[in-house]
């Protein structure tokens, strides 16, 4: 048994459940009315059951798939998104083991999608901070890149086109172009070796 210590309305249709001191999960207004649900009053052990292995994974699973029908997502930002609705932790990884079970979220193609869009435009280093923090773990983020990125010269190459970069490019000029591809996450001898190489290609 369980003591409803606390009911806390979150909007309109849900309530977060206080459990024996903690919050516990949040319920719509029906389904505190189906179930009895009620401040000042024991949960049964039963009750408490279907909440946690009928009434809840199934709503994470719908929720997490809406989340995910307008864009690819990381396996933490639906923990994130799952956390914002009051799931608790052994809901979320559940369904989060049914997503990535379905291939619904996966961090590894998510990486290879990213890198493969962003790695003609974006340093090395600015495709890794920016996976890092949709949450991809680092050795996913190594190994998909060995995999799948262009070699950075080329990408170098190319965005110094995109600037308009010549041989003919006065010393400031040069200064300039070099600082702003190091402040991208480029290195000084790459981006040096990458307008070599354009000046014996011109």
């Amino acid at each position: 048994m369980y003591l409803v210590d606390k009911t806390e309305p979150l909007d309109s249709r849900r309530t977060r459940i206080w459990l024996d001191g903690e919050a516990a999960f949040a319920l719509y207004n029906g389904e505190m009315r189906r179930l009895h649900v009620k401040e000042g009053e024991e949960l049964s052990a039963e009750t408490y059951e279907t909440v946690m292995t009928e009434i809840l994974p199934k709503r994470a699973r719908e929720r997490a798939l809406y989340y995910l029908k307008s864009q690819a997502r990381t396996e933490r930002e639906v923990w994130s998104k799952l956390r914002q609705g009051m799931y608790p932790d052994s809901v979320i990884q559940d369904t989060v083991i049914f997503l990535k079970r379905y291939h619904y979220i996966d961090d590894a193609e998510y990486a290879r999608n990213y890198i493969e869009t962003a790695g003609c435009r974006k340093s090395r280093r600015e495709i890794e901070q920016r996976l890092r923090i949709k949450g991809i773990e680092s050795d996913i983020i190594r190994d998909v890149f060995d995999e799948t990125a262009p070699p950075t010269g080329e990408t170098l190459k190319r965005i110094l086109k995109k600037r308009h970069y010549s041989a003919e490019a006065s010393e400031e000029e040069t200064r300039k172009t070099i600082g702003y591809l190091m402040r991208r996450g480029f290195g000084y001898e790459e981006i040096r070796r990458a307008m070599v190489e354009m000046h014996n290609d011109a």
